[in-house]
C-alpha cells in the first residue's frame, strides 16, 4: 500500500532541510513546501467536512503551517519531519477557522438543545441554589443523560479557544489554561489531542468546587461574577479557586509534587 510520504520524498525533505538549516532561503523553502503538498492536502481534506471554506482558502492557510513546520525544524532531534510538521498545518488551519466561523458542525438539534439547556441550568441554579447536575439538566430537557454529556462534548469542541481563555487577576494579571501545557514546539490555538485528553484528566482529579469554577470561567466562558452567582459564592472565593485550581492543574499537567 501506498504510503503519504514516500521513502523518496522522506530523503530529499531531508536533504532539502539540511541545506536550509545551513542556507536559509525562499527557493529551497518553496522546495519543501512543494514536496510535502500532500502532508496540507491531507489535513485540507478532512476540514473540508468540518467547515463550509474553499479548499484553495484552507490549502493556503495549511501550507503556512507548512512553512512554519519548515523554519522551526530541527535535524539534530531526529524526529520526522511529517510528524513534527502534522500539529503545525493543523494548528494553523484551526486558528483560521477558529477566528473566521465555527468551525466543527454540530446537529441543528444540539444547538437548539444548548441553548434550552442554559435558560434550563438557569433556572435550575436559582431554584436549587447550586448548579444543577447532568441528571438533572438532562431530565429538563427530556433527554437521557448520555446524550446531553454528547451535546456538552460538541459544544465544548467547537470551541477548543476556550481552554486557552485568560482569566484576570488583580493581583496576577491574566493566565492563559494553555500555559500549563508544557509547549514541545509550536502552539497551536488549540491543544493537542493527547495534551486536550490530560487536561480533562487533571481537571476531573480536583476537588468538585475548584473543578467546576474552573469549567464554568475556562470552558463556558463565564466572568468570575457570573461564575460566583451560578454557584452562590462569592467573587473572593471564585478568585481564590481559580488561584488554587490553576496552581493544582499546573502542578498535575507537569508532573510536579509541590
Amino acid at each position: 500500500m501506498a504510503t503519504m510520504v514516500t521513502k523518496e520524498v522522506k530523503t530529499e525533505t531531508l536533504e532539502l532541510l539540511r541545506l536550509y538549516q545551513e542556507s536559509p532561503s525562499t527557493e529551497v523553502r518553496n522546495q519543501l513546501v512543494k514536496l510535502n503538498l500532500g502532508l496540507v492536502r491531507k489535513e485540507v481534506h478532512y476540514w473540508l467536512q468540518q467547515c463550509t471554506e474553499s479548499y484553495e482558502d484552507l490549502l493556503q492557510v495549511g501550507c503556512l503551517g507548512l512553512i512554519r513546520a519548515i523554519e522551526r525544524f530541527d535535524l539534530s532531534k531526529g524526529h520526522a519531519f511529517s510528524s513534527f510538521a502534522m500539529p503545525y498545518i493543523k494548528g494553523e488551519i484551526q486558528h483560521y477557522l477558529r477566528d473566521k466561523s465555527p468551525s466543527v458542525r454540530i446537529p441543528r438539534q444540539w444547538l437548539n438543545l444548548q441553548r434550552q439547556a442554559a435558560k434550563e441550568i438557569e433556572q435550575l441554579a436559582a431554584k436549587l441554589k447550586r448548579h444543577p447536575t447532568d441528571a438533572e439538566v438532562a431530565a429538563a430537557l427530556e433527554i437521557s443523560v448520555s446524550e446531553w454529556m454528547e451535546i456538552k462534548l460538541a459544544t465544548r469542541n467547537q470551541s477548543p479557544l476556550s481552554l486557552d481563555a485568560p482569566v484576570q487577576d488583580e493581583e496576577e494579571g491574566t493566565t492563559p489554561l494553555g500555559d500549563l501545557v508544557p509547549d514541545t514546539g509550536y502552539r497551536s490555538f488549540q491543544l493537542a489531542q493527547e495534551d486536550r485528553i490530560r487536561l480533562q484528566q487533571a481537571l476531573a482529579s480536583l476537588e468538585e468546587g475548584t473543578r467546576k469554577v474552573l469549567e464554568f470561567v475556562f470552558l463556558h466562558d463565564l466572568t468570575q461574577k457570573e461564575t460566583a452567582d451560578r454557584m452562590g459564592i462569592s467573587v473572593v472565593t471564585v478568585s481564590r479557586r481559580v488561584k488554587k485550581g490553576l496552581h493544582s492543574l499546573k502542578n498535575l499537567m507537569l508532573g510536579s509534587d509541590d
